[in-house]
């Protein structure tokens, strides 16, 4: 399971519209290729002339951001583009999304330039790793960055107090006493990043010993700090002065040189694409745990009703939506495996009632695996606890009522087996004052009774015992 980094809460979805929008393009977004040319719907500039790709990216840093990003990237080194221009706000992100645009920069032909704007924006945790990495890094004023320390998974975890010196050799002896594993690995993915950014600070030539405090002590640092530190090579107030600012500037990495003339350069903005918009609604932690929900019970549905089509269809579209995006998303398998669990004893509830017994330890096990299933302590990509919420009501609220069915059946008189002949109306088929026979239900049976009968007479069956009926005269008008 990869690392994963700082973000913010992320606002409220209109869920039951992006199930639906998902429902809608899963097939086509499965079985269409996708074209980067859709990716910037504006004709690319001529060779001829200096082009300079603008991207604007705003948000925590995900599969879907991260799939554009590239992909928008490897379009322009196509294009032989001057120079790409990445606009940055982002509060963090996931660690594989993070690295995915960084082996993009870093295999870049065109350079890329991260800019951090505009003012008031942050290049927080994930966003400083993509900002060490871009060949040229620079912010607007009023911005800032850092904070790159990485968020334990399963949380509890966190930066470890500050201590006196003379405490540390107690800690270390106490450390030493009773290893804690979890410690131990959130030390060891701090030291993995640690290096990782070092390395990056090291290729751009950048103030490497504050890159590892930003990771060990999750400092952060605004434009005019960052720019005395070495962190970042330029402060621009907007687009236009960055490119002024970049115009003539000369740049080299590994075996590749460029000289940026971008006195007359085209700008060309990069535009979100279907595809992107599309991968964004899926990877939503809430709609994918929707979609899984819609599948699971889709195909409950159709295999307890064979012949219904529609659940069917619709539960496999969804589950194979909701398992692409799962396998793009820091997923706890065991939270997966709760939930699924939890569906199966609902459904056991709904086919053999167990008054609850069943259906109740579903519902827990389905709400402990909802909670657990997004490994990350990131908001923006965890479940959303109203929509958890919802559904576990809406499960209990299931569970009541095939309980409440369950009761009633019950409660009700038999309707097969021997039982069902107690009560039912009888006619005699001769006259006899002890035992003759009757017809019941269609059925010609043995009967007794203590008072004489007519034949045609109604009669009530009392009890049964093996083929015998037990049967008394009835109040009801008799029939021939």
């Amino acid at each position: 399971m990869g690392r994963e980094y700082q973000s913010t809460p992320h606002h409220g979805h209109r869920l039951a519209a992006r199930v639906f929008l998902c429902v809608l393009l899963a097939l086509l977004f499965l079985l269409a290729p996708a074209s980067p040319a859709q990716n910037s719907p504006s004709p690319a500039p001529s060779p001829a002339s200096a082009s300079v790709w603008v991207m604007t990216l705003d948000g925590p840093i995900g599969p879907a951001l991260s799939d554009w990003f590239v992909r928008s990237l490897e379009e322009a080194n196509k294009a032989s583009a001057t120079l790409f221009v990445l606009q940055l706000n982002t509060p963090g992100g996931l660690d594989s999304a993070m690295r995915d645009m960084i082996r993009g920069i870093l295999d870049s032909r065109v350079p890329v330039a991260t800019y951090v704007s505009p003012s008031g924006s942050r290049a927080a945790s994930a966003g400083t790793y993509i900002l060490y990495a871009s060949h040229i890094a620079a912010m607007a004023p009023a911005t800032n960055l850092g904070a790159a320390t990485p968020v334990q998974i399963g949380g509890g975890g966190g930066l470890p107090s500050p201590s006196s010196p003379d405490d540390e050799s107690e800690n270390e002896e106490s450390a030493a006493a009773s290893p804690d594993s979890a410690s131990a690995l959130h030390r060891k993915r701090v030291n993995d990043a640690v290096a990782y950014i070092r390395g990056l600070a090291e290729l751009r030539d950048r103030n490497a010993d504050w890159a590892e405090k930003a990771v060990r002590e999750a400092v952060s640092l605004s434009s005019s700090d960052a720019l005395a530190k070495g962190v970042i090579d330029l402060k621009a107030t907007d687009l236009n002065d960055l490119l002024a600012q970049l115009d003539g500037q000369a740049l080299s990495w590994g075996d590749q040189a460029v000289s940026l003339a971008l006195a007359d350069a085209q700008l060309h903005q990069v535009e979100r694409d279907w595809r992107t918009d599309f991968l964004a609604i899926v990877t939503d932690p809430s709609i994918a745990y929707l979609l899984l929900l819609v599948g699971i019970y889709g195909l409950v549905l159709e295999f307890s009703n064979p012949g219904m089509g529609v659940p069917g269809v619709l539960g496999a579209i969804c589950l194979l939506l909701a398992l692409y995006a799962l396998q793009m998303l820091p997923v706890s398998y065991v939270g997966l495996g709760l939930i699924l669990l939890g569906a199966v004893l609902v459904a056991l509830e709904a086919i053999s009632p167990s008054f609850g017994v069943l259906g109740i330890g579903g519902v827990i096990a389905f709400v402990i695996g909802s909670i657990m299933l997004m490994d990350t302590d990131l908001p923006a990509f965890r479940i959303a606890l109203p929509v958890i919420a919802a559904v576990g009501v809406g499960s209990l609220l299931l569970v009541g009522l095939f309980v409440r069915l369950a009761v009633k059946a019950h409660e009700g008189p038999p309707v097969t087996g021997a039982g069902t002949l107690v009560g039912q109306t009888a006619v005699a088929l001769d006259d006899f004052e002890d035992d003759g026979q009757v017809r019941v239900l269609g059925e010609i049976w043995h009967a007794r009774s203590q008072q004489p009968v007519r034949r045609g007479q109604l009669l009530q069956v009392t009890d049964r015992s093996d083929l015998m009926l037990d049967v008394k005269p009835d109040d009801k008008e008799e029939t021939s």
